[in-house]
């Protein structure tokens, strides 16, 4: 990978891409608009896809579901994933989902059996940290998103992991020095682009969001 695609592979991404390097490997996402197949497919060309979201409108871009292996629209609050495979995937992704789910916990227990022996899962959501945090546009608060329903903890996400199965391998407020290091760039990328500079490049700086990265045993 390029220096320019390192330091802009989006933050979810990073620890799956120094797992698997240029491997291939079977993604489910859950929560896959945001252009997340597209950015995928850029950073793991020889991954595939699978997504999950609720419509098929948010936030996508063209040839995002060209680029995916699979799709299913589903409410994932229901806990009825049968149509997707069990034992099948080596990674389970679920970044900034839980937070908007009042069933979070039994979601994540409920899509564990859908990983092969040995897969990893990432999970990251605004921590508790988040509720006390100033208000900016494009959620710096926890309670900027009138989306988000339950804040979730890492002492929580790692104990239905190990219930599951797992073996719990890092987890606490994430911290990414690139990105800090970067807010200035995205000052001024972000002031022309958007004529506003978004919540999320603040993120690393307060410590907004926690993650949980774990093994299936």
């Amino acid at each position: 990978m390029s220096l320019f695609n390192a330091l802009k592979i989006p933050s979810k991404f990073v620890r799956l891409k120094r797992h698997f390097g240029n491997k291939a490997f079977t993604l489910l996402d859950a929560g896959s608009g945001n252009k997340s197949a597209t950015d995928f497919k850029t950073y793991f060309p020889n991954g595939t896809y699978h997504g999950i979201d609720l419509v098929k409108d948010y936030n996508y871009v063209d040839g995002d579901f060209d680029r995916m292996d699979a799709f299913y629209e589903m409410d994932l609050t229901k806990l009825d994933y049968d149509a997707i495979p069990d034992n099948h995937f080596d990674a389970l992704l679920m970044a900034h989902i839980i937070e908007h789910l009042h069933n979070g916990d039994e979601v994540i227990k409920k899509l564990t059996p859908k990983l092969k022996s040995g897969a990893v899962i990432y999970v990251e959501y605004p921590g508790e940290k988040s509720t006390t945090l100033p208000s900016r546009k494009g959620t710096l608060n926890f309670y900027d998103d009138d989306t988000h329903v339950r804040v979730y903890s890492v002492p929580e996400i790692s104990t239905v992991l190990e219930e599951s199965g797992f073996e719990v391998i890092a987890g606490g407020t994430r911290r990414s020095w690139r990105n800090i290091l970067m807010m200035p760039i995205k000052f001024v990328h972000n002031r022309i682009k958007y004529g506003y500079i978004m919540a999320s490049v603040f993120w690393d700086w307060y410590g907004f969001a926690e993650f949980v990265w774990a093994r299936k045993k």
